[in-house]
């Protein structure tokens, strides 16, 4: 399936059988097209319903629901029947709220877990079954590059290097962008293809992580035994000398596009519940990020849950993330991390939109 491909068209799916007994007038307004974004990860669903809005978009839906897909996968290779339960759910209130918004392009899309799954078939088959959603399984090198368009606009480009960094709930994805590229098209990107340079998919993500090393009472050996296997898995891959040299003399920076990202950012500012707009884009200094990191993982679940930002369902799975992020600070220092609610669905939503435009525009510089 080419790395393009879009999942539904037209109103195949999503048609209103009244649509010809609506006024001229209506039909007007109709026209203009409406786009979903659909990305089943590992740990949950997550919907984004937009219209186009300059060289942007509105969202005018969206949603997400922990469904834990990938709960178990490690050690089964199966999914299983609960976490399908909830995954076809899911998908089902999604299918609702794109045909309630009139949806016209859609791209459904499926990472880490279906890839892994033994019985991936099975599931996509019962998803497209009960709720007419056709899931579309990407590979890691897709995911990235669709992370990385979701927040390109979000790249300093008076830095020579971009670090962009999804941690997702069964792998995470690192893509190291050319900045210099940026700066020499006028801070534009070509045919929606961000200049990676290298990029990188390790197989642990905050499910994997947290099911591997589970969680016991000496707390400093558990986190420094779930960096022991980030380091592993990045030698693995052959990256751990990426770009280093440009990131040790001040020339890089990376951009986190994860909730461990946006979870730490929100304890950094101090804020008494989640806001996105105060979070999105928002800098964090790097030192700060791996104290919060480190002290998350010396507290109790309990404790770390009492966190207005993180919650009970976060809470379980955080100090993996911690635990990453850690170590990709250490390997690729800067002084600030780029902080991104945005990623994946972004992406996507962009390149359904932008099919018809050579160019993509990119901040000209940070904020």
């Amino acid at each position: 399936m080419p790395d393009d491909h879009i999942s539904g068209a037209g109103h195949t799916e999503f048609s209103d059988s009244k649509a010809a007994r609506r006024s001229p007038y209506r039909r007007r307004r109709r026209r203009q097209k409406t786009y979903a974004a659909l990305d089943l990860g590992t740990n949950n669903c997550r919907l984004l319903v937009a219209r186009p809005k300059g060289d942007s978009f509105r969202v005018i839906d969206s949603y997400s629901k922990v469904v834990r897909l990938g709960a178990g996968l490690q050690a089964t290779g199966r999914l299983s029947k609960e976490s399908m339960d909830l995954a076809v759910e899911a998908i089902g209130v999604c299918a609702r709220k794109m045909k309630s918004k009139s949806v016209t392009r859609w791209r459904c899309v499926a990472t880490q877990a279906c890839r892994a799954a033994d019985n991936c078939d099975e599931f996509l088959s019962r998803v497209k079954e009960e709720t007419g959603i056709g899931l579309e399984i990407i590979s890691p090198r897709v995911e990235a590059r669709l992370s990385v368009m979701g927040c390109v606009n979000l790249i300093d480009i008076t830095k020579d290097v971009a670090l962009v960094v999804d941690i997702g709930g069964g792998s995470t994805e690192l893509s190291w962008v050319d900045v210099r590229t940026l700066r020499e098209n006028g801070g534009l990107v070509k045919s929606h293809r961000p200049p990676i340079s290298a990029w990188a998919s390790l197989p642990v993500g905050v499910v994997t992580l947290s099911e591997l090393i589970p969680e016991r009472g000496d707390r400093s050996q558990w986190y420094e035994d779930m960096k022991a296997v980030v380091r592993q898995k990045i030698a693995e891959r052959n990256s751990q000398t990426r770009f280093t040299n440009i990131f040790k003399s001040g020339k890089g920076h990376i951009i986190g596009t994860s909730g461990t990202i946006t979870s730490l950012a929100g304890i950094h500012q101090r804020l008494p519940y989640y806001q996105r707009d105060k979070v999105d884009g928002s800098w964090m200094p790097m030192a700060e990020a791996v104290n919060i990191c480190r002290t998350m993982s010396a507290m109790p679940y309990e404790e770390r849950a009492q966190e207005p930002c993180i919650g009970e369902d976060r809470a379980r799975l955080l100090v993996a993330g911690c635990a990453i992020t850690d170590v990709l600070c250490e390997m690729w220092p800067s002084d600030k991390i780029r902080v991104a609610d945005r990623g994946l669905r972004e992406g996507i939503l962009m390149g359904l939109m932008q099919r018809s435009q050579k160019l993509t525009p990119v901040a000209k510089e940070s904020s």
